[in-house]
């Protein structure tokens, strides 16, 4: 006799949110884009497209089935950003890219600012700007990475700290904006932390860089991959990442 039941029905594969990163290939980036592979799809953005690929490579070889777009791009060039974007569909954004120069107001030129705010807040506004349709349709999140200088400004830190300033004023600014759109949107402020730039500022600053003494990228990087899969019943919208006890 043949059977009549029903077959069980598949319940649907969920589609893997895709994620920008920018400054995808420094220490943060890279530690995100690993951190996020097993769940997410990927955008890495960057200035080195042979860079790009290396880590292209580097993240499907450790996570097969991961899908990954590149996106070369200079964030001192906000006027390219509309055609670079126009075919991305992310639902979630991690603006991490960012520059330090060390220096005094008194001896720091108006190249250094201008360069220092144009990274690190005009290139995430824009982008923001660009793809927020795409993030509200995906009720997605906007993470910036932010520093402990967005808090505190100290002796000559002046142009960082400003821009980091900036960088919670933007976010913050955002999240009010965006509330109805089911948007989140959530500021880190990481203290110093192993990277090829905390490597440069120590230089600047005439210390020795030992990598053990700082937060490490990856513990970052969980924060990040956290913040984006929070309940929703939550939004994490400050979230300081502190050394924690030696």
């Amino acid at each position: 006799m043949t059977s009549t039941a029903p077959l069980p029905v598949s319940e649907p594969v969920a589609a893997r949110p895709v994620t920008l990163i920018t400054g995808a290939t420094g220490g943060i980036g890279r530690a995100t884009a690993h951190a996020l592979a097993p769940d997410h799809d990927l955008i890495l953005q960057g200035r080195n497209r042979a860079a790009l690929e290396a880590l292209q490579r580097e993240v499907e070889a450790a996570q097969p089935g991961v899908q990954v777009q590149l996106l070369e791009l200079d964030l001192l060039h906000p006027a390219t950003f509309a055609d670079a974007v126009a075919d991305l569909r992310p639902h979630h954004l991690v603006h991490n890219a960012g520059v330090a120069e060390l220096g005094a107001v008194a001896g720091q030129p108006h190249d250094r600012w201008s360069w220092t705010l144009a990274v690190n807040v005009v290139a995430p506004a824009e982008l923001t700007r660009l793809l927020l349709p795409s993030v509200r349709a995906a009720h997605g999140t906007v993470v910036f990475i932010n520093s402990g200088a967005g808090l505190r400004a100290n002796p000559g830190w002046a142009s960082y700290a400003a821009s980091k300033h900036a960088l919670k004023a933007l976010a913050d600014a955002l999240r009010q904006e965006e509330a109805a759109s089911g948007v989140r949107v959530a500021s880190l402020y990481p203290g110093r932390t192993a990277s090829p730039m905390q490597q440069a500022i120590r230089e600047q600053e005439g210390a020795e860089y030992d990598p053990a003494a700082f937060i490490q990228p990856a513990t970052v990087a969980d924060v990040v991959r956290y913040v984006l899969a929070a309940p929703r019943d939550v939004s994490l919208d400050d979230v300081a990442v502190r050394p924690g006890p030696h």
